[in-house]
């Protein structure tokens, strides 16, 4: 199987938002919400977004706090962080307005219970850099209650099953076999997730 990044609908129209959100003026709400189920790439492609832009990746985990949180983000603008929470919030403020970057934060559905997502709120509006939220399918939901959060959300983007077209363009750059229309039919009518797909393909 080729190693190749393909850029499907989902992926076309992450990129569009990311696009839009660096154009957004100063001083008007950058935050964003990217969710869908598991399986439709949502790691995969902010990953390759990441690695290609100037921006700040951090993976929530289970039992994350505020404090936890500022720390990872710390560590990746390159500063140790403090004991103190507020210290660390204000060494993370003062490195993101000297260097503007898009923070996403993947699996956010782990501060949503936390209520450690109200610190990126924070982060948000002190620096006004565009914070990106990545969820599972439920995260929306979750979030709703977060009304002072979701009020700033500059554009909402799920990741949604495969369709054909994509499920074709999927098989066509990944797979070393040449695969007939009603292979590829066949195949989309047993897997719209690519996770599946991939593992499809990788039997062949």
């Amino acid at each position: 199987m080729k190693k190749e990044f393909v850029r499907t609908k989902n992926v076309k129209n992450f990129m569009t938002l990311m696009e839009n959100l660096k154009k957004v003026p100063p001083n008007l709400p950058k935050l964003a919400l990217v969710y869908g189920e598991h399986g439709l790439g949502k790691t995969q492609t902010i990953m390759w977004w990441v690695n290609k832009n100037d921006a700040v990746y951090i993976r929530a985990t289970q039992g994350m706090t505020s404090r936890w949180l500022l720390s990872e983000m710390a560590e990746e603008l390159g500063e140790k962080a403090f004991w103190n929470t507020q210290d660390t919030f204000e060494i993370v403020e003062k490195k993101l307005k000297q260097s503007p970057k898009i923070i996403i934060v993947d699996e956010v559905d782990y501060l949503v219970d936390k209520n450690s997502v109200e610190t990126l709120r924070d982060i948000h509006d002190r620096t006004d850099c565009p914070v990106v939220l990545v969820g599972m399918g439920a995260v929306d939901r979750k979030l709703s209650r977060y009304k002072h959060l979701t009020d700033r959300f500059y554009g909402t983007m799920k990741f949604e099953h495969f369709d054909k077209n994509d499920i074709r363009q999927i098989i066509e750059q990944l797979s070393e076999v040449e695969f007939t229309s009603d292979a590829i039919e066949h195949l989309a009518n047993k897997a719209n997730q690519f996770r599946q797909i991939v593992k499809l393909l990788d039997r062949i």
